[in-house]
């Protein structure tokens, strides 16, 4: 049996923690950020953790790398 190839467009979108959960960036902090609040702008940058049965599809997709 081959191995498995992992999802390469999740890989790109969600990051591993050291414990094995997953993270996202937030959305909308792409463009039009002219009528973002700076608050609203530094919020967007920090990363959010997965719901469990959003984290358990995720994973496998990614496959081996978790």
């Amino acid at each position: 049996m081959p191995k498995i190839k992992s999802h390469r467009g999740v890989m790109k979108r969600f990051k591993v923690t050291k414990k094995g959960k997953i993270a996202r960036s937030k959305a909308c902090g792409g463009h039009l950020k002219r009528k973002k609040t700076s608050k609203k702008k530094r919020e967007l940058r920090k990363s959010v953790l997965l719901s469990g049965g959003d984290a358990k599809r995720i994973k496998k997709l990614i496959g081996s790398a978790v």
